[in-house]
Parts: C-alpha cells; structure tokens; sequence
C-alpha cells in the first residue's frame, strides 16, 4: 500500500485544514476588534495586541522559545501519519487472506517420522470425509475452496520450471484475489468435462514463454500435457502465520482443475523426499471456508470465531493425530489491531515529550522576560492596573506563543507527510505508508495552547506579585 494524503471535499484532513484556518480568521477579527466587542473584550483584545507586539520586536527569541512547540507539533502529526500508514499496510496484508476466512491446512504430525520408516507411504491430512463435515455448517459458510498441492516441474519443449501444480476450483481467484492478466481462470465447465487446462503463474509464464505468448499452448505436468488457458498477474507472496501456515508463492504456481487433477494424477498425491524412500500421501493439502458475516461488526467477528471452533470440534473427532492447523486470519486481525493501539499510544507519548521540553523552554523565555521587563511592570501598577491585568498580560503572551508555534508545527507536520514519501521512494526506491491522522492534528494543536497556559501560568503570577515600589526602582 502506497498511501498519500487526498485533496478531496469529503477528506477528514482537508476539512480539518478548514476548521484551523476558519479559527485563526476568528481569532485575528477578535484580536483586531471586530467581533465581541464590550469591556472584557476590548482588554483582552489589548492584550494579544501587546503580545503580538513583543514578540514582533524579539522574533529571534521568539522563534527560538516556540521552536520545541513547533517541533513537538510536527512530530506528533509526522509520526503518527507514518505510524498509521505502516500499519494500515499490515492489517491490509492480514485482510487479503480474508478476514471471514477459516483456513483448515494439513500437517504432518510430529510422530510420523517413526511410522515413516515401516512404512513405505505415509498417510496423514485432510480428506473428503472432512468436506463432507463441513457441509453440515450450512448457511454460515457461503464458500468452500479445496486445493491439492503438488510440487513438480512443468516443461514446454527444452525449458523447464520448478513449480507448485494447485488442484482447486475456481472460487480459489476469488478468496485469494487474483487478477489475469491475459486469458480466464478455471470455470465449472473445466470440472465437470475434466478437461486438461491450467493457468499460470507469472513467474513460470516468464521462465517457460520468455518471449512468446503462453496462451492455448501446451505444458508438460506429470507426464501429462495441458493447454495454458490464462496467465495471472504478478501476486505479491503473502507471509505464513506462525508454523501452521506456509508462504504463498502465488507467482511460481499452476493451476488446473481440482477433479481432472485426481483423474490424471490419480487420487492420492504423493510427494517423495530426496534420499529417501518414504512418500507421504495427502488427500487435501487446503480447504479454505468464507464464513457469511460482516467483519466490521462485533456480532460478525462473533460468528467467525463461532465458526472456527465449530471447524475445530468437527475435525477432533476423526483425527486423533492432531494432522491439521486451523488458523482464522480474524485472530490475526484483531491481534495486530490491538498492537496497532499500543504503537499509536506509545508514538504519542514519546512525541508528547518534545511539547512539554517545549514547554520549559517556553517557561524559560517567560521568566527572563518577566525580569527584563520588571520597571514596565511597576509602571503599568502604578498607573492603576491590578494583578489580574499583568497575570492576563503574560498568560496570553505564553499563550499566544504556543499557538502560533503549533500553528507552524501542523504546517511543517503535513509537509513532512507531503514531502517525506516522495523522496523516501526516490531515495530508498521503496514505498514509505502514510495516512493522516486527523486526531492528531487537532490533538496537538489543542495540546500546544494547553503548554502555554501551563508553563505560561507561573511566570505570570510571578510577574503579578511583584511588589509596585520594588519594581518601579529595578534598573
């Protein structure tokens, strides 16, 4: 997934742009005195003015005491952006295996390899027995989709191919989400005439018609030939789920139809280990169940986890060898959503830690201003001004600060979202996921106003307690 930010009208992030460019109009019309007039509002209105105008004449102290706001801000929307994108990667990868899926796999059992030795053929796995069983399921299960795997090599004229022969049905494009790229998948027709036609992947369409085109031509398998009736485009490998699930080389694969597999090849697959004598036979190397339910509601998770312990109970009753895995990629899902939270709240916290160095460095300013300006202070008392007026005056300078801070802080923040893929791809020339996080946006900014009233709270009442007399003698 390659996931940039959209300039749409219905985009959470363009409508959040509006509502923070809609609230600093609000706040210069206040500022300026063209909304909520009335006593209060005019004196407060004098007081962003002042701090407007103090800032302006030091910006480079300025700049400097709102830099931390500035990066904190960014990094807060940044590495949330990125954090989202990475992992709505991950969970789109888990969701390609089907969310509503049940994957029932054959595997060898542990003790086998003693049996392996009396006998000549070992005999473990899935069978139709065990379709017959999930039959009784009913409506839960809207697709059943067995495969027989095979490996082998497949040859036209001089050139040869390792390859994995998949005996399946045509549902299997479907669950597994592939897409030709010339030509059809298997169909019904293919099943009930048993006809001899495969379909090949893309990397074994390349190493066997490297510059001819594959189609309605004929592929050795087994000592059988088949007619190449579609190519697959290029599918990216999906990863195994622990020891139960293997990769998926969907790229290196054959395809041909499940019932004329077990008329050519025979009913029972054998696969012989090199330097030895032993075979094993499986029945059914996959069946793939769709559960009918919707995965983004609760009682349809519930039904899919219902189901999978129903595929479970089922299966115990024969197989006392424990000869099959039964993963449901919902688990997974839910597994990697819960880590998705905990990587979200522990990328805010540790992008939370620039906002409150922020913080200090603003406290800082505050306090050596708070000195500097100790005569001016003790002018505006003398002339009549009470506490509350100097505590306004410092607060909304601390506060004006941190606003405008985090104001840039967003802007650099969605640059860095723009611009970091970019040259990420040019550079690395790999994909870089990022997703705007539009809480995080508003999060940070409100964060930020919230740094300048705390660290802005203290200086000010520092500044209110001064003593008029003494402040009017400070040099």
């Amino acid at each position: 997934m390659n996931a940039y930010l959209t300039l749409s009208p219905t985009n959470p992030a363009l409508i959040g742009l509006a509502v923070l460019l809609a609230l600093g109009l609000f706040a210069w019309l206040f500022a300026t005195g063209r909304v909520l007039t009335g006593g209060g509002a005019a004196k407060f209105r004098r007081s962003v003015s002042l701090a407007v105008k103090s800032l302006w004449l030091h910006k480079l102290r300025s700049f400097l005491s709102v830099l931390g706001i500035i990066i904190g801000t960014s990094a807060v929307i940044s590495l949330m952006a990125f954090g989202e994108g990475s992992m709505q990667d991950a969970l789109a990868d888990i969701k390609r295996q089907g969310a509503t899926n049940i994957i029932v796999r054959s595997v060898k059992p542990p003790d086998d390899s003693s049996t392996a030795g009396r006998s000549f053929v070992t005999s473990y796995g899935l069978t139709a027995k065990d379709l017959g069983r999930f039959e009784t399921l009913g409506k839960a299960i809207s697709r059943t989709v067995p495969i027989r795997v095979q490996p082998t090599e497949a040859r036209y004229l001089e050139r040869m191919s390792i390859a994995r022969v998949i005996a399946t049905v045509p549902g299997y494009a479907e669950v597994n989400q592939l897409e030709m790229a010339s030509g059809r998948f298997l169909v019904d027709a293919d099943d009930r005439e048993l006809k001899n036609v495969c379909v090949l992947g893309s990397e074994t369409a390349d190493k066997l018609f490297p510059t001819e085109d594959p189609m309605d031509k004929s592929v050795l398998i087994l000592r059988t030939r088949f007619v190449v009736v579609g190519v697959a485009k290029e599918r990216m490998p999906t990863g195994g789920s622990g020891g139960s699930q293997a990769a998926e080389e969907y790229n290196k694969d054959i395809y041909v139809p499940i019932k004329t597999s077990v008329a050519r090849f025979g009913g029972i697959i054998f696969t012989r280990s090199s330097g030895s004598r032993s075979a094993e036979k499986v029945d059914i190397s996959q069946v793939t169940l769709t559960v009918d339910a919707e995965v983004d509601s609760a009682a349809g998770r519930l039904r899919v986890q219902a189901v999978g312990d129903e595929v479970k109970r089922l299966l115990e009753k024969d197989h006392y060898k424990r000869d099959y895995a039964v993963t449901v990629p919902l688990d997974r899902l839910e597994e990697a959503e819960r880590t998705q939270k905990r990587n979200t709240d522990l990328l805010v916290l540790i992008a939370s830690i620039s906002l409150l160095v922020g913080g200090i460095g603003i406290m800082n300013i505050m306090l050596a201003t708070v000195t500097e300006r100790t005569r001016e202070i003790g002018i505006r008392r003398a002339l009549g001004a009470k506490r509350r007026d100097i505590t306004l005056q410092f607060l909304v300078e601390a506060v004006v600060q941190t606003t405008v801070g985090g104001l840039c802080g967003v802007v650099l923040g969605l640059g860095m979202v723009f611009t970091v893929p970019v040259v990420w791809k040019w550079v690395a020339g790999s994909a870089l996921p990022a997703v705007v996080h539009v809480p995080s946006i508003f999060l940070s900014l409100f964060v930020s106003v919230g740094v300048g009233v705390l660290f802005g709270w203290y200086p000010a009442q520092r500044a209110a307690k001064l003593d008029p007399i003494e402040a009017l003698r400070h040099d």
